[in-house]
This record gives structure tokens, sequence and C-alpha cells, in this order.
């Protein structure tokens, strides 16, 4: 597609339709030339059946505004990033040439759907000075995106590009020149937050199901408020009289939003070391509410800086252009697709069907075939005259054509020959070639999984404590450092991960589970297990792993403090793990402990320290604490021990306190830790899709 004069951007969301029109100047600048608002009688989210009719009617609204008042070009829109599949891969070191064939193998193993049935596409990053290429693979299910197009196609729009929202965020920001060093892009609409970090030429996205229609829920349950109501006071929070109120409502919602900030970002620098985050972007219709700006630049301690205009300028018209500022934060997403359907932007992947872009390639071609099909008119007339010419050499030529004959029958005989003789011979050796390439199924599950794990870790809150500066983390009370560590880590392969269940729960569909009742110690220093804590969770015959992690945290400096701790962040966060092929559908705490009472702990402490294998009484006064505590009972050590200090060869486990020689010494702060809390993790992850989440009953608070 040539580059066109005029494009519009259309990006559909949840409260409005955005629109913004860009043209080419006489020097080929683009500028903005029109754009358009439209705002929905009800939020998508909330129309139900009626969801397409207010699509439909803000679109109709859109072409009686500005489409045969200003219309013509072509027009990109957008699909939500959180309906859609993005997977960014390195490829290894291959020739150019072969680099399709490599992208539609990753692409078949990373998208969990037959090919056939989504549209897809992939763009290649790659900076000048590395020899890594990445890939980003985009795919989305070919139903949901013909069903999107069709509203676009009915009105008559020419559609030439179709983008993923964070993916169209990226461009505009960087066609404005706006992504210096690593920087994280935040664009916060109605219902989901959309996290790009940008860094040199490669990008990482995340979309957090979080957005500005969560601080309007809040405030309609607190306040009984009806939606639009509530969405009014929302806005106006800054100059209310109850402002104080209002934004003591929100404040959860902040905190769950910082908090799923915090957590991506630390995972991409455990992911990438190498990248120090500089700046922070901020877009959205969202961040028109007072203080998010301000919250979130003192919770992540960076420059969140709020954009306030595009590099193409506004329009023309001084009226217009008032209107355009207040609305600035909500249309970078449009700016985004108009700046590619222009030719113009840095990623070029769309998920245009296939079947359009042929249509349209036809169209295109359409004027070279009337020039033939003139040309093939004027040579008619010469064509019938050399007929009669060309009919006489032909009947002079009947020998040649039985020779022609004769060995086409000798070549369908030795056609058949290799059918029937020749092809189905090496079918033993086919199939070993088979099998060893099915040792590449779920080949990228455990790195996939590992990268899970890793997120799931708590960030903590202050991050002065992954600085690797000692002096700011002993500055920080013991007790307050929220930080886990996961010191061992066993796996073990099951086919059946159900056999796992408690033995006494509800199977799935039998009923509600009694109460689960409150956290006690069991002989072994195991806790009880969860009524139903498995049986609905897995279902029978499904295989997978069953993973044990051993952890040790310095919170609270009390075992009941850290069990909570963990089972509310590391444990909740594991329970959300969904990969393409493969989900947590168990999590919780088993056993924990204080370090000094943990002999498997101790005895690796021995083994650094290589101190004798001598243990002293216990002290009743640290049994008696750890009873007080709510722990688990107390272990012995070390050596012949399986984790927590279970012997190997049965039998109840025993008390004890370190052995002589035996430091309780952090090792890298030289502290005491003895009063850290180590714990036991069990996850059981099972291979395959994850299930659909289960019906909200009638009643119920939805599922956040």
């Amino acid at each position: 597609m040539a580059n066109p004069r005029s494009a519009w951007g259309i990006d559909i969301g949840n409260r409005a339709l955005k629109a913004i029109k860009l043209v080419r100047d006489g020097n080929g600048q683009l500028r903005v030339d029109d754009f358009d608002v439209i705002e929905h009688e009800t939020p998508l989210s909330n129309a139900g059946d009626n969801r397409d009719a207010l699509i439909q009617t803000a679109l109709a609204n859109f072409i009686q505004h500005r489409g045969k008042k200003k219309g013509g070009g072509v027009v990109g829109v957008s699909v939500s990033g959180s309906s859609s599949l993005a997977r960014f891969i390195k490829l290894p070191p291959v020739e150019p040439k072969k680099i399709p064939d490599i992208v539609r193998f990753e692409a078949i193993q990373q998208i969990p759907f037959p090919l056939e049935d989504v549209e897809w596409s992939y763009q290649l990053f790659q900076n000048a000075d590395s020899p890594d290429v990445e890939v980003g693979i985009f795919a989305m299910r070919k139903e949901l995106i013909n069903h999107h197009l069709k509203v676009f196609t009915d009105v008559g729009l020419n559609v030439e590009v179709v983008q993923l929202n964070p993916l169209a965020i990226y461009n505009a920001m960087k066609f404005d020149q706006r992504l210096d060093g690593t920087t994280m892009i935040i664009d916060m609409g109605s219902e989901n937050t959309d996290l790009i970090i940008a860094d040199g030429q490669s990008i990482w996205l995340r979309s957090i199901p979080i957005g500005g229609k969560n601080f309007t829920d809040v405030l309609v349950k607190q306040f009984k408020l009806a939606f639009p109501k509530a969405e009014d006071l929302k806005r106006t929070a800054a100059t209310s009289k109850y402002a104080k109120q209002i934004f003591q409502a929100m404040r959860p919602v902040f905190a769950d939003l910082v908090a799923e900030v915090q957590r991506s970002v630390g995972f991409y620098a455990t992911a990438h070391r190498e990248s120090r985050l500089k700046k922070v972007l901020a877009l959205g219709g969202t961040f028109r509410l007072p203080g998010l700006q301000k919250y979130l630049q003192q919770s992540l301690q960076l420059e969140v800086a709020r954009i306030d205009n595009f590099g193409a300028g506004a329009p023309p018209d001084a009226k217009t252009k008032s209107n355009f500022d207040d609305n600035l934060l909500s249309l970078a997403t449009a700016y985004g697709l108009a700046v590619q359907a222009m030719g113009e932007a840095q990623i070029t992947s769309s998920l245009l069907p296939a079947s359009i872009r042929r249509e349209k390639q036809w169209k295109d071609k359409a004027p070279i075939f009337a020039a033939a099909a003139a040309c093939f008119a004027v040579g008619a007339g010469v064509a019938m005259g050399s007929y009669f010419v060309q009919n006489l050499q032909y009947q002079k030529n009947q020998t040649i054509r039985d020779q022609n004959s004769a060995v086409i029958k000798r070549a369908q005989s030795l056609d058949n020959s290799w059918s029937n003789d020749v092809e189905t011979q090496g079918a033993g050796d086919r199939q070993r070639v088979a099998n060893v390439q099915s040792l590449l199924q779920y080949r990228d599950m455990w790195p996939g999984l590992l990268g899970d794990i890793q997120g799931a870790l708590p960030v903590p809150k202050n991050l002065d404590l992954l600085s690797g500066n000692l002096a700011k983390i002993k500055a920080i009370r013991r007790a307050d450092r929220d930080t886990l560590q996961i010191y061992s880590m066993a796996s073990t392969y099951d086919t059946d991960l159900s056999k796992n269940a408690d033995p006494n729960a509800a199977a799935p569909g039998a009923g509600a589970p009694p109460p689960a009742p409150a956290p006690a110690a069991a002989p072994g220093g195991s806790l009880p297990y969860i009524p139903n804590m498995l049986a609905t969770a897995v279902t029978p015959g499904a295989h997978g792993f069953k993973i044990t992690f051993e952890l040790v945290t310095p919170v609270g400096q009390q075992t009941v403090t850290a069990l909570k701790f963990v089972k509310e962040s590391f444990v909740a966060n594991l329970l959300k793990v969904k990969g393409a092929t493969y989900y947590v559908a168990f999590a919780d705490v088993t056993r924990y402990v204080p370090v000094r009472l943990n002999g498997e702990y101790l005895g690796r402490m021995q083994l650094r320290q290589t101190a004798k294998d001598a243990v002293m009484p216990p002290n009743p006064a640290d049994l008696a604490a750890v009873d007080n505590a709510g722990g688990s009972p107390p272990l012995r050590p070390p050596m012949a021990m399986n984790p927590f200090g279970a012997p190997m060869g049965g039998g109840a486990a025993q008390p004890v306190i370190p052995a002589a020689g035996v430091s309780l010494n952090d090792v890298v702060t030289g502290e005491d830790m003895g009063n850290d809390t180590t714990l036991e993790v069990v996850a059981l992850v099972a291979i395959g899709t994850p299930p659909p989440a289960p019906p909200v009953q009638p009643g119920a608070a939805p599922a956040k």
C-alpha cells in the first residue's frame, strides 16, 4: 500500500469512540487535521447485549460528523491487548531468508489455537549494535476480529490497519521521539491498564485488569450512587467538598494499581538486569483523576510525566484545539493508529484478515488488468489473421505429438510405481523422526513457568531492599523487610495431580465444602489440608508437576505474621499463574517454623560453616515461644533429613536448636536471623489449557 495523503485512527473504548485524522502537508510532514470524541450512552462493559448497538450508533455519529464532510483516506482501528496475544522470543542465529519459517514454527508453539483459527502477524526487533534478533508474535481469534471489523466495514470505512492498543501507543510515542532510554508507558483506560516498557528496539507488554471503572465502582459501592453519578463525582473529586471522603474510598484501588505496577517492574528488572528504568509516561483519560500522577511518582520513586501534546500538532481550528487538548490523554491510541495507517510507524505488523488484504490487492491491480484488456482487444485482429497459419503448422506436427504422448504415459507409469513401491518405504524411520520432533512439545513450558514463579515473588514496598546497598538495607528494621527468598525448589511429575486432594474433600459438583478451619499445627510440623482445597481445583486425571518451595523471610520476626505475608503475596500470585500450556491449580503453605528451629535449614548452614554435626538439647523457652506464636512444632536438624527436618526413616520430628558453633547471622548483613521464618509451599501445576472461570453465583461479588 502506497503512503496515503490522509488517514483516520479510530479507537473504540469502553466509554467513548476516539478518532484522529492525520494529513500530509506540502513538505511531507504529518499534522493533525481533525478529531472526534463520541461518548457512549452507557459504558460498553455495562451494556450486555446492547454493546454492538452502542458501537454502531457511535460510528454512525462519527460518519455523520466527520465521515462525509471530511472523510476519505484509509482507516486504522484498534483491538484490546487483553483479548489478543503477544509473545516476544529471541531467534537463533539463522539466514534472513529462513526467518519466516522459524517464526511460523515459533507461532505454532506459542499460539494456543490452530493457526487456521487465528489472524496473526509478527514484527522483528533488532538493535543496530547487536546481532540478536527478537520477534514479536501477535494473534487474535478470527471470529473475534471479524466481528470487530464488521461494524467498520458495514458503514463503508476503508480499514487498512488492525493493531493492538499497546502497540499503537508504542508507535505514537516512538513517532514523537519520547522514548529515550528505558521508558515505561502507563496507558490507563476504563477497564484495563496497559504497561509498555520500551528499551532501544525491544518492547515488553503487560495488561493489568485495573482501570478508571474500578475507581467509579468503589464510589458506587461506598456512597450508594448510580454509576453515572459516581462517574461525575470521580471527575469532580478535586473540587468537591467531600474530596477527603472520595479519595479515602478510592485508596484501595490506588494501592492495588501501584502493587501491580511494582510487581511488573520487578519482573522486568529480573529478566533484563542490564536495563535501568529512567522515566514513566502517563496516558489515558483516568490520569485526569487528581492525585493519581503524584501518587504513582511517590510510590515508584520515578519521574512520571503526563503527555500534554502530540508531535503532529493539533487541529488548526482554535475552538477545536481547546477541546482537543482536554481529551489529549485519551487520544494516544487513535494517534498511533493514524501514524501507522500513514505508513510512518515503527511497528508495521497488522491483524487485518488475509482475505481482506487479498481483496484490496486485487482492487489495487484493477487498473493494470484494464490496461491489459485494452491491449488484448487491439491485438485480437492480428491473432485472428495468424490462426490459419498456426493451424496448418499444427497438422504437420502430428508425429511429434504422438512421441510426446508416449513419454507422458511412461512418466505416469513411473509415478504409480513411486506411490506403490517406493513412497511407502521408510515408514518406521519417519515415525522415529516424528517422535524426536515431539520432544519439542512443551519445550518452552519450564522457562515460562520459572519466569512466572519469579514474577510471583513479592516486590518490596521499599525498593531500597533491591538496591544492593548494604547501608540502605540495614537502615530498614529487619521485621519491616518484606522480602522473600526461595532457597530450595523441587518438582516431581505426577500423572494424576488430583490424588493429592484431601480425601475428605467434596468432589467437583458435590456441593459446597465445609468451612475451612483456622490454620493449626498438625503432627510432624505440617498444616492440615484445607477441606476441598484440591478436589475442585484439579480435574481427576490431570497431569503435571508438584512443586515444593522452601522459603525464608524476615518479615514480622514471628511465624504468624510471616505465614500471613506469604499467603497474601507469593501464594496468591502463584494462584494467578496461567500460561498458554499450563496453570497453577493449587498453592498453599504446608509447613512453617522459625529459622533457629528448622533442622534442614540449619543443616545447610552447618555445611557452609564446616561445623561438626553436634546438636544441643532444646531450650524450653524457645519451644514456648513457638507454641505462643502459633507455628508448626520445631524440627530436629541435619544430614539424613528431608526438608523441614522430617526423618528419612520416618518417626516423629524432634525439637532442636542450632549445633554448637553454628552462627545464625545473616551472611549478607551479619544480623541475627534466628527469628526469621522458614516456610514450605506446595504448588500443583497442571499441564493443559487453563479452565474457564466459574460462573458468578446470584448475589455474589464479581471476582477481581
